[in-house]
């Protein structure tokens, strides 16, 4: 994902562009016809948690956009675990993250050549539906990560991190930079984001905890996610309140701007700043004293879930139903929540420690 695409996703999980494009049936050879008895028996499959695991399958990686940083990340390790698991790997896809009827293409291409399974990051959450619907019927299992779909359009969402992760560890984080005691206030993108204000709704039900009692929330900022905007919030919320003692920026967008204004001036160190991040945004500011920690959701690690969630769909040790679970190998088990979803767990703390390690 490159950056203008990752914070979109930080600014909406699952990240949409205009709905304005359908997706047509795809045509030509494919993997097997399937009656309409056959696709509601398919439907009506029970999971075998014991099946083992099948080798030789391959599985098609359709990212938003190839050649970026961020979903490079992501398909490497989707590739690494589907190369440990004896199956095969490929990656398709669009140069541009905005070129919907591309994906769409590239979901007909995938069908086409018969892959086992496919894991697709969707730029738009209706327009694939058509083209995702016509490989499930032909027995090929679709797995969404990053960015999703409507439910009916895929077997299983593998989400980057639940909401309430995202928003109760983002307070704890700055909590532990303060000392459980000062001013604080939130940097947001748009005061109509509803992953935004999701987020900021259990932030604020995290400081409900009597350990936070010496917290307060003065104000909560709209940087609309514009640099120049944001960078203005942040000088703006320093002068309303001079005892400000930390400020959380739940998008990409704002905690560099933020970050960006504190790194240049007497706030430098004193007024700690965190939220969600790419490595390459904030290295410099990690490594020159402005932020101490941030979180995001590791990218390598979400390809990987994607891949395993694929073959464990193929291999029938899941349907997609909420309540099944499966073993991720050295990643753990996982359970399926509502409507499918697969949620990666906590996000990533970077800091000086691990965030050279990270390139997105």
């Amino acid at each position: 994902m490159r950056k203008s695409s990752l914070r979109r996703a930080c600014t909406a999980l699952v990240a949409v562009t205009s709905l304005a494009l359908a997706a047509t049936a795809c045509g030509g050879t494919t993997k097997k016809d399937v009656s309409k008895e056959n696709a509601s028996a398919a439907s009506d499959a029970k999971a075998n948690p014991n099946a083992e695991l099948k080798k030789g399958l391959t599985v098609g990686f359709l990212p938003k956009q190839v050649n970026n940083p961020y979903f490079t990340s992501a398909d490497k390790g989707g590739e690494k675990a589907l190369t440990e698991l004896g199956s095969k790997y490929k990656e398709v896809g669009p140069s541009s993250a905005t070129d919907t009827a591309g994906q769409v293409s590239y979901v007909n291409t995938l069908t086409q050549q018969q892959v086992d399974a496919m894991a697709v990051s969707a730029q738009d959450p209706g327009a694939l539906c058509t083209a995702l619907k016509q490989a499930m019927k032909n027995d090929i299992k679709v797995v969404t990560y990053d960015s999703d779909t409507k439910p009916d359009c895929r077997n299983a969402f593998v989400s980057q991190a639940s909401a309430e992760d995202l928003g109760r560890t983002e307070v704890q984080l700055l909590a532990e930079q303060i000392g459980y005691k000062g001013e604080i206030a939130i940097l947001s993108a748009a005061q109509t984001a509803t992953n935004q204000n999701t987020w900021i709704d259990f932030m604020k039900d995290e400081l409900k905890d009597p350990k936070y009692k010496d917290v307060k929330l003065v104000k909560v900022a709209y940087g609309d996610d514009d640099a120049q905007k944001s960078f203005q919030q942040t000088q703006g919320l320093l002068q309303e309140y001079p005892n400000l003692k930390g400020i959380i920026s739940p998008t990409t967008v704002g905690i560099k701007a933020a970050a960006q204004y504190l790194s240049g001036s007497k706030y430098k160190g004193k007024v700690k700043l965190t939220g969600l991040g790419t490595p390459n945004d904030m290295r410099k500011y990690v490594k020159n004293g402005t932020v101490e920690a941030f979180e995001l959701w590791d990218p390598a690690k979400l390809g990987e879930l994607a891949a395993r969630t694929a073959v464990a769909l193929s291999s029938g040790q899941i349907t997609g139903k909420e309540g099944e679970t499966f073993k991720a190998g050295d990643m753990g088990e996982y359970t399926i929540g509502k409507d499918g979803v697969i949620s990666l767990g906590k996000p990533t703390v970077f800091d000086k420690k691990n965030i050279d390690q990270f390139n997105f």
